[in-house]
């Protein structure tokens, strides 16, 4: 392309050649050229073409935007990144074995009411509810309370968070939750309003602690009876409230679109988990490790192995000062024979290399503070040098509004191990559950339960060196988990032999596996 001057003007006329004309852009002017040889002008439509193509490149190629703050933009970190990129045409090759989700066998999601749901008529009253626990109990738990509130015909107020627990997060449901999807969302099937309305602030309540997993007709007879001397209900825990079994198909279709469609996170939390799955993306497939070590957990559960003595006291001290934990007095060894305590960091890195996992593997560690801190760590750091998190995948300012609250550090949390290619928990608390039935709802990747009782037996081995890592230990792990990837299956009921409350406790949660109320394969499936 040349750029001659008009002769007296002092211009630039910019021209565009076609060959056997010149369209100059000074004042529409066009003049004959003589006609170029055909040599030329295949040279010159390949350069034009290479060029096009450039230029969609640069403007289609997809970037991730990143915070030159951030620590995901330092160069010893990009260093990584190269390292990890240079690994992926062995991950390509281990696709099906490691990385490829399990068949879904045509399931598909299927919320939508049968034919008999009707919209709510009139209310009888005001459920109001406290919830109580961390993220993942109090959104189950508020799940739970709008099909109550369907079930006892009443207009739910918008749910007060648990600002009391161990967690001591002080977030408002509108901080962690988009309330007004949750409104509208639920429209057709309860009334939900913000608050209590004025005449009734100072109104009698009855303040009921409604019996764990309960049945229609306990709430229809017992709490729907108490509309007759109040006007206000208010429910004093919410968590595990409502059976997980033998409820009518819209009961249970209502809980599945509350908790997957209607009760989403706040705009800007989800702007930020995006944010971060985007960021674990750009490696290629990654794990999400649940790695429940927190000071809290273990103090719970009574788990000390691999603690020192100090720590193992400071955990008894707190177990013992938090009034409601019911059991005190917990023996640790027993405790991990049956299978009932977290895997431990070294343990969960142990345990994904028996799988196959290679060091390479860019992995995201979703946890509140790990107890111990890097201590506890550095054999799983060692193992598997690229462990992110929430901190190391975005800068300080980034995290900054999410700081401090415990619940909105959860959320994020949960929305990266949600899209993650595979989901590891190292405990089945109350965040896997969620996750691992959040995931067979959508249909994403594996998720694996580790079977505990019989890892810790494969562990002891290791460490009395009857046995050491390699392609025996690989085979017996992969052996024990061909069923444990997050398959899809019917909800499990109770175990055989169990009564009372141990019977509800041993049954599978509905939030886990919303198969088969909310799962149906596609020719049967109502569209959602």
């Amino acid at each position: 392309m040349t750029t001659p001057r008009v002769r007296g003007s002092g211009r630039k006329i910019i021209s565009i050649n076609l060959g056997e004309f010149s369209v100059f852009s000074s004042k529409g002017f066009m003049q004959k050229r003589r006609k170029l040889p055909l040599s030329i002008l295949l040279w010159r439509f390949l350069g034009a073409t290479v060029f096009s193509i450039a230029i969609t490149c640069f403007f289609f190629v997809h970037h991730v935007h990143v915070s030159t703050t951030s620590p995901f933009h330092h160069e010893k970190f990009n260093k990584k990144i190269h390292t990890l990129n240079d690994s992926r045409e062995d991950t390509e090759s281990n696709y099906e074995k490691l990385w490829k989700p399990p068949p879904n066998h045509g399931f598909l999601p299927c919320t939508k009411p049968t034919l008999n749901y009707t919209t709510p008529e009139n209310s009888r009253g005001y459920l109001l509810v406290h919830t109580n626990g961390g993220l993942n109990q109090m959104r189950t738990g508020i799940c739970d309370m709008v099909a109550i509130a369907r079930i006892i015909n009443a207009t739910l107020v918008i749910p007060e968070l648990d600002k009391k627990s161990f967690w001591q997060d002080n977030s408002n449901f509108s901080d962690i939750f988009d309330e007004k999807r949750f409104i509208s969302s639920l429209a057709d099937d309860i009334k939900i309003i913000k608050k209590l309305p004025e005449d009734l602030m100072d109104a009698t309540k009855t303040v009921k602690q409604f019996k764990s997993w309960s049945d229609m007709d306990y709430y229809q007879k017992e709490i729907a009876s108490l509309w007759d001397d109040f006007k206000v209900i208010q429910a004093s825990k919410s968590d595990s409230r409502l059976a997980n079994n033998n409820l009518p198909p819209d009961i249970q279709k209502l809980r599945c679109r509350a908790c997957f469609e209607a009760l989403r996170f706040s705009p800007r939390i989800e702007q930020m988990g995006k944010l971060l799955v985007e960021r674990m993306r750009s490696f290629g497939p990654y794990i999400t490790l649940h790695l429940r070590y927190e000071k809290d957990m273990l103090a719970f559960s009574g788990c000390t192995h691999g603690l020192s003595t100090s720590e193992a006291e400071e955990l008894r001290i707190i177990r013992e000062n938090t009034s409601y934990w019911k059991r005190k007095h917990i023996d640790p060894t027993e405790e991990r024979s049956k299978g009932n305590c977290p895997l431990t960091p070294n343990e969960a890195g142990i345990f994904l290399s028996a799988l196959g996992y290679p060091t390479k593997t860019p992995m995201y560690i979703a946890a509140g503070e790990i107890y111990g801190g890097e201590s506890h760590m550095t054999e799983l750091r060692s193992r598997y040098p690229f462990l992110m998190s929430k901190e190391k995948l975005a800068s300080i300012d980034e995290l900054e509004p999410f700081s401090n609250h415990a619940s909105q550090m959860a959320a994020l949390d949960y929305i990266v191990s949600v899209e993650s290619d595979v989901f590891v928990h190292s405990y089945p608390g109350n965040m896997a559950r969620a996750v691992e039935g959040h995931r067979r709802f959508l249909g994403r990747g594996r998720t694996i339960s580790p079977d505990r009782k019989a890892l810790v037996r494969l562990f002891d081995k290791l460490k009395t060196g009857s046995m050491v890592e390699g392609k025996k230990l690989s085979n017996k792990v992969n052996a024990l988990h061909q069923v444990r990837l997050g398959l899809l299956r019917k909800r499990k009921g109770p175990i055989s032999g169990t009564k009372g409350v141990d019977r509800f406790r041993s049954e599978e949660t509905f939030y886990a596996n919303p198969l088969p109320d909310c799962l149906c394969q596609a020719e049967n499936t109502y569209s959602s």
